[in-house]
């Protein structure tokens, strides 16, 4: 019976059907579809996340892509509909899988649906504290505590716990969460950081930086004097110089003249100061010295004695350099005086001796006169 269709052509449109059907994954109560089967669930860090394409009748798939978000991340040409790889929190998102079916009638390529996968986060980030504090005094004791939680369904999972300081290796993955320095020093002081790695080493995360800070007291300063400084007059400018050996900064350096405070000077590195001390008076004469202050310490050094010199500062007969002054004065004005008497008399006594030497050499005569008689006699 002749229906009016070459046979050639009923086929052409049969496969036609067969492949519309294929695409919409039904045809005539035959559904062929892709599923994508994900492991485990729920899904960690640090987990082995497995991704397996597969098609409902178990028909041989190949050209099998897997896409995460809408972009393919994974193919194989060969017939291996399966993927694995290490969870991160990062491998979360929406995943789908396509492949090539291989068997008749239901040849062409399919689609399986979005599957959502969320990783949970198995420890946060630990975080490192100092007990009883990062700001430590030279010869107390600390106690690193490096901070996390396993998420509740994985409690039995064991961490490792790791200490550094800046570029060190203080601890290396040990079970104890905690690093104890017991007589801290100033060369502890520093940044340091802990690490948290799984047992299998799959998932490691490492902590902010925590800043530890040993203050070392200061050492006994030195007040130092410049050559030359032991008796300035006035106008002169003294330097002070104020020396210590040891302490951490910021170092405080004030200097005293008799118990008052003449200026402050800092060192923010450590270090030596110095003040330049204008000399005005002699009220500038007497005990000069220094101090040095951190947060934990204070010292004070030996005193310096400062002396006046020059004729600015000599003001008073009391002071002793006029006793000295005095005598050579007095003397000199009286070999003045004596020089003076001796200019004045001795012109005269050489008039006298002149005269004493004419008398010698003169005859004297005497001549007798006779009164005149008077009257009536």
């Amino acid at each position: 019976m002749a229906i009016g269709i070459p046979v050639r052509k009923l086929f052409l449109l049969l496969k036609l059907i067969l492949s519309l059907c294929s695409l919409a994954g039904s045809c005539g109560g035959n559904h062929v579809w892709l599923h994508l089967e994900v492991q485990p669930n729920p899904v960690f860090e640090g987990d082995t996340l497995t991704l397996q394409c597969r098609e409902g009748k178990n028909a041989a798939l190949s050209q099998v892509k897997f896409y995460k978000d809408g972009e393919v991340f994974h193919f194989s040409k060969a017939s291996y509909p399966l993927w694995r790889g290490t969870a991160t929190m990062k491998s979360s998102g929406l995943y789908s899988c396509s492949g090539q079916v291989t068997h008749v009638p239901q040849q062409g390529t399919q689609t399986s649906g979005t599957v959502n996968v969320q990783v949970w986060e198995l420890f946060p980030p630990p975080l490192l504290n100092a007990v009883p504090s990062p700001e430590l005094h030279e010869g107390s004791q600390v106690t690193l505590k490096c901070q996390t939680r396993l998420h509740p369904q994985r409690s039995a999972s064991r961490l490792r716990f790791s200490f550094h300081k800046d570029d060190h290796i203080l601890k290396h993955r040990g079970f104890q969460p905690e690093l104890q320095i017991s007589r801290a020093k100033e060369k502890h002081s520093g940044l340091y950081w802990c690490e948290v790695v799984t047992d299998n080493g799959r998932v490691r995360k490492q902590s902010p930086g925590l800043e530890i800070r040993v203050q070392e007291p200061v050492s006994r300063p030195l007040l130092i004097l410049p050559p030359g400084a032991t008796g300035p007059v006035a106008g002169d400018v003294v330097e002070l110089l104020c020396e210590a050996q040891t302490g951490s900064p910021l170092i405080l350096y004030p200097f005293y003249l008799n118990e008052k405070i003449l200026g402050n000077c800092s060192a923010p590195q450590g270090g030596d100061a110095s003040l330049l001390f204008p000399v005005t008076s002699e009220q500038d004469a007497g005990n000069y010295f220094c101090e040095t202050e951190n947060r934990i310490s204070r010292e004070r050094s030996e005193p310096k004695k400062l002396t006046m010199d020059g004729p600015q500062v000599l003001s008073t007969p009391s002071h002793p350099k006029w006793l000295v002054l005095e005598l050579p004065l007095g003397l000199l004005g009286l070999m003045v005086i004596a020089a003076a008497l001796l200019g004045y008399f001795r012109p005269w006594r050489r008039a006298e001796h002149h005269q004493n030497e004419k008398d010698e050499g003169v005859t004297y005569s005497v001549v007798y006169t006779a009164p005149k008689k008077r009257k009536g006699e």
